[in-house]
């Protein structure tokens, strides 16, 4: 059965949506629904500390929000990662009525290399760096405490045992001992990990 009624009044009934109707071309334009200003909207950004973001990556997600990508963001985030200069962050932008609020979120290897004061380096000249500092078992229990919400292990020496694994990767020590030997001794149980 054919119906009488137009086919963009059709969709406009049926999807109860706003539509531009392009009379010249035949077709019709689907316009995205307008950005409410009081709704909360979070964006994860990956960056190098320290560094300008380049804003042809950022301006697709933070236009529509009313936001200019350059001067509001940019700016903001390359001051917030300051800390962590040379590593590569995540950086957690929430927006509502057009302010945004920045928490930066460090991975595991960014807090180890943080932990080991190592100086900044160039990671676009040098590629697959490869430490070989030590870290205190303590700071390694504190590092895993700071990362313990971002895991799935039941208890912290499961987190501690990531993140010795983590330690294994970037290249460093633990007490001057190689993380798997750490490891071995957790899962023997000569080594005892406190309670959070």
């Amino acid at each position: 059965m054919v119906s009488s009624i137009p086919l963009d009044q059709r969709l406009r009934r049926s999807q109860g949506e706003t539509f531009f109707d392009c009379l010249e071309s035949g077709f019709i334009c689907h316009l995205p629904p307008k950005f409410h200003p009081n709704e909360i909207k979070v964006i994860h950004v990956r960056c190098m500390g320290g560094e300008i973001i380049a804003t042809s990556a950022m301006t697709p997600k933070i236009s529509p929000l009313g936001l200019s990508p350059k001067k509001s963001v940019g700016d903001d985030i390359t001051k917030a990662t300051g800390d962590w200069k040379g590593l590569r962050m995540t950086v957690k932008l929430t927006i509502q009525n057009r302010q945004a609020q920045f928490e930066v979120v460090p991975s595991a290897s960014a807090l180890i290399i943080k932990t080991l004061k190592e100086p900044p380096r160039d990671r676009k000249k040098q590629k697959n760096i490869k430490l070989s500092g030590s870290i205190i078992f303590e700071e390694m229990v504190n590092t895993s405490q700071q990362m313990q919400h971002r895991y799935l292990a039941r208890e912290l020496s499961g987190t501690i045992k990531k993140i010795l694994g983590t330690a294994q990767s970037v290249g460093c020590n633990v007490d001057g001992h190689h993380p798997q030997d750490i490891r071995d001794d957790i899962n023997s149980g000569a080594v005892e990990c406190s309670a959070s």
